[in-house]
């Protein structure tokens, strides 16, 4: 889906012109082109096997593409691969790729080009925050991560179009794991030596789109693959201006120079109101815990059970929701979503009891919160919701336990990086499915070697049971009885507070048409167009 030359310049000289996150206004009438136009808070990486985070993976999942990927009724469906199979102990992949895949510089993409991103992906040298997360089940990852091997054993090539893939043990979830970016295929040739992807000219994928203009901090510009394999997507481009300001991008919306744009909940009263936005408001659940995270060795008392118990007891979730998110959201009782296999709305969480709460913070030798270190609760800072739900934290936590707390806020890529280090004490957070799997959740977030475990937490007692949950094949419901079990037990340890399950509010123009869902969000944009 290339653009002519002239049409080229036009998106890139009148659509796209924005300084510091801010539209130009000598635009030429965007409201008639063929360009899907919405904001991003910020671009993190350009780099499949980098990125960490929802908003930039949307812009990333139109350029790049893996063997597997998910379908509008959110299963694990054939993307590059054309079928596999699997072998009778459960551990060797064999996939069958597509013969007529090719990269958007035309060439040919073959499994060997598969071999390669896995093994770059896991190069201790490009540092990938991501592939010890979802990769690591393939037998030599770890290897190669950790410097001792050159190559991934585990990834074999039986020839062009057959990758076969062998992993430790059994993971009915496995699959799940290959629809994230880490996995994806990257072009050898447009590549630095294998270094970070960081230049349109360097993303080169086999997806619907192509990047024609990143200018940091401002924009990136996508231009439609035309020579696309599995037919060429029916928008022109795809336009993304880097808008860090909710109260700019909701104007952009206004003035019609965005299509699509997220709704803060402190904006959702005016809309409705507004005969001429309210039937453009739309949500969407999705498979996505908001959460507050209490680090168990960084900050010393969060050691002792009993005070992280104390914690949960004194945040009202509800009032919360209530209040603070106006009633939009699911209040979370439980660690896993209500799209994800094994949510139980009535797992063993800790309710709301202030003075139980003060009671167990007495114990642990904190009366009335007297020689507790100042807490500081971190937040990313260009999301109104999440500062405004980690301020009434704190401020549940002053007026009920007279803990001395306070908020600081971090740019998300800043943010990112400090919490990838487990720097953090006290943090609010989400965590959105990768798969529907409580694997994901449960395993990757809080258990010892779960490699998104940022709390710190151990359990040996917890560790077991996600390790059976794991690896278990047979009856699928004894295998969600394991995953309750752990769930339960960690809810009781509280190394982090559920608060509520996301939902989002997005203003959509009805010039958007045919734009595919699934409860992961946007799919990539083959079939959307503009009316």
């Amino acid at each position: 889906m290339k653009l002519a030359p002239i049409l080229v310049l036009a998106v890139a000289i009148g659509l796209a012109g924005c300084s510091g996150g801010k539209f130009s206004q000598n635009q030429e009438s965007a409201s008639k082109s063929n360009i899907l136009r919405y904001p991003i808070k910020e671009l993190t990486k350009l780099d499949p096997a980098m990125v960490q985070d929802g908003d930039t993976i949307d812009i990333i999942q139109q350029v790049y593409e893996g063997l597997v990927g998910w379908s509008p009724d959110s299963k694990v469906e054939p993307r590059l691969a054309s079928g596999w199979t699997i072998s009778s102990d459960g551990k060797v992949y064999t996939f069958k790729l597509k013969p007529n895949i090719t990269f958007s510089n035309g060439r040919k993409c073959t499994a060997e080009d598969f071999k390669y991103s896995i093994e770059r992906a896991a190069d201790p040298k490009l540092t990938s925050p991501t592939t010890a997360t979802y990769l690591f089940a393939i037998v030599g990852v770890s290897d190669k991560l950790a410097g001792k091997a050159k190559d991934v054993s585990g990834v074999k090539v039986i020839d062009p179009l057959t990758l076969e893939i062998t992993i430790d043990q059994p993971r009915p979830y496995f699959l799940g794991d290959l629809t994230y970016p880490a996995s994806w295929v990257v072009c050898k040739e447009a590549l630095n030596n294998g270094g970070e992807i960081s230049t349109p000219e360097q993303m080169i994928g086999t997806g619907p789109f192509k990047t024609t203009v990143y200018v940091p901090n401002t924009k990136i510009t996508l231009v439609a693959n035309k020579t696309y394999w599995d037919g060429a997507p029916k928008l022109d481009g795809i336009e993304r201006p880097i808008v860090k300001d909710q109260v700019t991008s909701l104007n952009l919306f206004k003035s019609g120079q965005v299509d699509l744009t997220r709704v803060e909940r402190q904006d959702i009263a005016g809309i409705e109101g507004d005969p001429k936005l309210k039937d453009q408001l739309k949500y969407f659940d999705r498979p996505a815990l908001y959460y507050v995270g209490l680090n168990c060795t960084t900050y010393a008392p969060f050691k002792d059970k009993r005070v992280r118990q104390a914690i949960a007891m004194a945040i009202d979730s509800d009032a919360i929701v209530k209040d603070t998110l106006r009633g939009v959201n699911q209040v979370a009782h439980s660690i896993l979503p209500p799209s994800v296999a094994g949510y139980r709305p009535n797992a063993q969480f800790i309710p709301f009891n202030i003075a139980k709460a003060k009671q167990l913070l007495a114990d642990a030798g904190f009366p009335n919160a007297q020689n507790m270190p100042p807490l500081v609760i971190t937040c990313r800072g260009d999301q109104g919701d999440v500062k405004d739900v980690a301020e009434k934290v704190i401020t549940q936590l002053r007026q009920n336990l007279g803990i001395q707390a306070t908020t600081q806020t971090l740019p998300w890529s800043t943010y990112l990086d400090v919490h990838t280090k487990n720097k953090l004490d006290f943090f609010h957070m989400r965590w959105s499915a990768d798969y529907l799997d409580p694997q994901n959740f449960l395993s990757t977030l809080l258990s010892t070697k779960g490699a998104e475990n940022h709390n710190n937490y151990s359990n040996p007692a917890f560790d077991a049971l996600c390790d059976q949950g794991d690896t278990f094949v047979g009856d699928e419901a004894k295998r969600m009885e394991l995953y309750a079990k752990a769930e339960d037990m960690v809810l009781q340890d509280a190394p982090f507070v559920p608060i509520y399950f996301e939902k989002d509010a997005e203003l959509i123009s009805p010039r958007v048409k045919d734009m595919r869902e699934s409860v992961f969000g946007h799919l990539p944009h083959t079939k959307t167009h503009m009316d």
